[in-house]
């Protein structure tokens, strides 16, 4: 595709990634509209201010004016009015990732960070060690990355980072996203089981990523901890690039200078590479850090600037972000929907939480709030790990939706701390005010907006 006056028209634009891609499109100046079930922000605000004309809904007449071709995103499927509009008429369609490999990256050294957990947060980490070091990047993030205006830019180099998930590509192309972007820098965080909706097991994931593993090239780099089983033996199907580890006396390693992670030094094979410091917390976000400062060496930018660049990290939107402080009790908002996910976000925050009550800024306790939004967390296929995972929670509160497959009664028996279960959210808000205490941080996790449920609590503590 050469003829940049094209026009191009998104199905579900309003998704971070399509919402992405719509950006680059107009950056390359093609001409780019879109619909989505419902134009929301902040991605509708982001591509209004782009001048992207968004429209609401699916309904065929949005394709009157004929478009040259269809970007389809994943969420589409068959019985889709446009889709079956488009269909039948057979005007030209593409998903997402394919038109970016071959609009975008194909001529491009891509960085691309992968895994179940921290793909968002350590793709913002890079970019902003390399934006840092002055590499003018490209990029495409999953979310909102607060060291930039924007969540996609083609950006003055070489150099693209993006994040790469394991979700698949389209109603007509099951592959997992990440197969389509080719890169030379692979990072791979971690590797569970998740997204039941389309896989049978881990060995399905784990099969698509041998797939995007076959595909990098051996003047390339791989990228993992060493102490990741399920990653050591996906390698083990075959692996022609070199690989570095962190987790190991050979490879990156870490230590907490500060037990809640706000602190710590950095050795690669054995060698003191710096000390990071930092606002953010926790021993997952440590391995995220370690993982884009050993990214970043690769395309040539040295340990002690990616140190630097942290020091002045400011991570992604919904991503253990303080909502606000009312009576001395803080709401955080974050986006952990799987068991290990919740159990490394309680598990930085109680260690935050009894650092200050050492030092008695403040005797308060952790309170989880948690919305099972996933399709996998829906079908129940975590629910024997879930009640492990809010273990570090002094009290959990629990919204179960209509829509979840399993009864929460016998978690409520289970969870190590007291459990409430409620399936309002009004009624929700109320259970959590009723046992809040000044000095609690409370920590609400989900991958959805859960109808807004912190400035509800904030709200209704402020009355309280």
């Amino acid at each position: 595709m050469t003829n940049k006056t094209q026009h191009l028209h998104i199905l579900g634009i309003c998704g971070t990634f399509m919402g992405g891609i719509a950006a680059l499109a107009k950056e390359l100046g093609f001409r780019v509209t879109g619909c989505d079930a419902h134009v929301y922000p902040p991605m509708s605000t982001q591509l209004e201010q782009l001048g992207i004309e968004l429209k609401s809904g699916y309904k065929t007449a949005h394709l009157n004016d004929e478009p040259d071709l269809v970007i389809v995103g994943n969420a589409m499927s068959r019985g889709n009015v446009m889709v079956e509009y488009m269909l039948d008429r057979n005007i030209p369609y593409i998903s997402g990732p394919q038109w970016l490999l071959e609009n975008v990256l194909k001529d491009k050294w891509v960085l691309a960070v992968s895994g179940t957990h921290g793909k968002t947060t350590t793709s913002s980490m890079l970019t902003w060690i390399l934006e840092y070091a002055h590499l003018s990047p490209g990029f495409l993030i999953g979310g909102v990355p607060q060291n930039f205006s924007c969540s996609a830019r083609l950006g003055n180099a070489p150099f693209f980072v993006i994040e790469a998930d394991e979700y698949d590509t389209a109603f007509f192309d099951k592959r997992s996203k990440f197969v389509h972007y080719r890169p030379r820098t692979l990072v791979i965080n971690n590797l569970e089981f998740d997204h039941g909706d389309i896989f049978n097991d881990l060995s399905d994931i784990q099969r698509q990523f041998h797939h995007l593993i076959r595909m990098v090239p051996s003047n390339g780099l791989i990228l993992s901890p060493k102490n990741e089983l399920a990653i050591n033996d996906t390698l083990t199907m075959g692996c022609w690039t070199p690989t570095e580890h962190s987790a190991c006396d050979q490879g990156w390693q870490a230590k907490k200078l500060i037990v809640d992670g706000s602190e710590f030094n950095v050795t690669f094979k054995g060698e003191e590479q710096g000390v990071v410091k930092w606002p953010l917390i926790g021993d997952f976000n440590i391995e995220n850090a370690l993982m884009a400062i050993a990214a970043a060496r690769h395309v040539g930018v040295p340990s002690h600037i990616a140190i630097e660049a942290l020091a002045q990290f400011v991570n992604s939107k919904r991503r253990f972000e303080l909502r606000g402080v009312v009576n001395n009790i803080s709401v955080y908002d974050d986006f952990a929907h799987h068991p290990t996910a919740i159990a490394k976000t309680l598990a930085g925050v109680r260690a935050k939480v009894d650092n200050q009550n050492i030092k008695n800024v403040q005797q308060g306790r952790v309170l989880a709030v948690l919305e099972p939004r996933s399709n996998t967390m829906k079908s129940g296929v975590h629910k024997a790990a879930l009640p492990l995972s809010l273990a570090q929670a002094d009290q959990v509160f629990i919204f179960q939706d209509d829509n979840i497959k399993w009864s929460m009664s016998d978690l409520i028996e289970i969870c190590q701390p007291p459990c409430f279960v409620e399936k309002n959210i009004d009624d929700l808000v109320v259970k959590i005010v009723e046992q809040s205490q000044m000095g609690d941080t409370i920590v609400v996790m989900s991958n959805g907006s859960f109808a807004n449920i912190h400035e509800k609590i904030l709200t209704a503590i402020n009355h309280k």
